[in-house]
């Protein structure tokens, strides 16, 4: 499995995302109303404040970036995982993890010292995914309207 750079506005990038866009408003529960789709400004992806990723050989079939954020409460280095999604034909293959790996590297190389996240309860193979790499629970660190939990991971420093 290739793991390649992308700008977020490419074709390929733009397909990915517009697939999980379309996956999770299908998906999202009807009682917090609709999901909310804002597709990523590509120079928040841009190294060394982020990274934009795409997972496949010939055709990609997962994605996933990490941009810099504010830094937290104890003035440590943040960068935020978004848009980590695969076609579902993809899963359970260990693509996601390899994703996650690379993207928890490059936001180690960046000087990144907590990466955090966001996602939604429903999202139960994601929870375990985050809960299986050391992320645990935290606050609500942002004002997401499609987040309903939100993760957090301490980094060891880059070597």
């Amino acid at each position: 499995m290739t793991i390649r750079e992308a700008r977020t506005d490419s074709p390929e990038a733009h397909r990915l995302l517009t697939d999980y866009f379309t996956w999770r408003a299908a998906e999202f529960p009807p009682l917090q109303g609709a999901y909310t789709v804002v597709y990523p400004d590509p120079n928040a992806f841009l190294a060394p404040d982020g990274v934009f990723l795409l997972a496949g050989d010939d055709r990609a079939v997962g994605c996933g970036g990490i941009r810099r954020i504010a830094p937290d409460e104890q003035g440590r280095v943040r960068f935020e995982v978004k848009h980590l999604w695969l076609a579902p034909e993809s899963r359970g293959q260990g693509v996601a993890g390899a994703l996650m790996s690379e993207l928890e590297s490059r936001a180690r190389q960046f000087g990144a010292e907590v990466v955090v996240l966001d996602t939604h309860h429903t999202l139960t193979d994601a929870g375990r995914l985050y809960s299986k790499r050391g992320y645990e629970r935290v606050e609500q660190y942002n004002e997401n309207p499609n987040a309903t939990v939100w993760y957090a991971k301490q980094l060891p420093p880059a070597r």
